[in-house]
């Protein structure tokens, strides 16, 4: 990862708690309003930041898996759903399917995914900034805030336009 991403990922994780206040507060903010800001910032800074450059979120945090993906996924790399069940994922606490290990086991070594066209759907959506209710998303969000130089400065602009 790039210099500048860790330094973006280690604020985040030191400012953490203070957002944590703060997404609160977004939460009385009018929908239309918050998606509409959301999505503005999303464009800017997703424009900004080269995912290959960083790929915390494929080495840090696995995506919930749904039938679909798992069943896309498996085909994908010609197995049976049984097996690739087996091999990648297990059922965490909450009855989600996850990967059983990170980083996820089809990142390659240059932050390529090798699965791209077959991905998970939250990989597709990732960082999810871009979502119609992001009120629905902020707790989400508050923890991709650590992840992602995206969310990050996403919710650094909202800071600055709320406070």
């Amino acid at each position: 990862m790039i210099e500048k991403y860790q330094t973006i990922i280690n604020r985040g994780k030191s400012r953490f708690n203070d957002t944590k206040k703060f997404i609160r507060l977004l939460k009385k903010v009018k929908s239309s309003e918050l998606d509409a800001l959301c999505g503005k910032f999303h464009t800017l800074f997703a424009g900004e930041i080269n995912c290959l450059d960083c790929a915390n979120c494929c080495r840090g945090t696995g995506p919930l898996l749904k039938n679909r993906d798992i069943s896309r996924l498996s085909k994908s790399m010609k197995m049976k759903t049984g097996q690739f069940v087996e091999n990648y994922l297990v059922t965490d606490e909450e009855g989600d399917m996850i990967f059983k290990e990170l980083p996820c086991p089809f990142i390659d070594k240059k932050n390529y995914c090798i699965v791209y066209e077959d991905r998970p759907a939250a990989c597709r959506d990732y960082p999810h900034t871009d979502r119609r209710n992001m009120r629905k998303y902020l707790k989400p969000t508050l923890e991709n805030y650590r992840i992602c130089p995206i969310v990050y400065l996403v919710i650094e602009e909202l800071k600055k336009t709320f406070r």
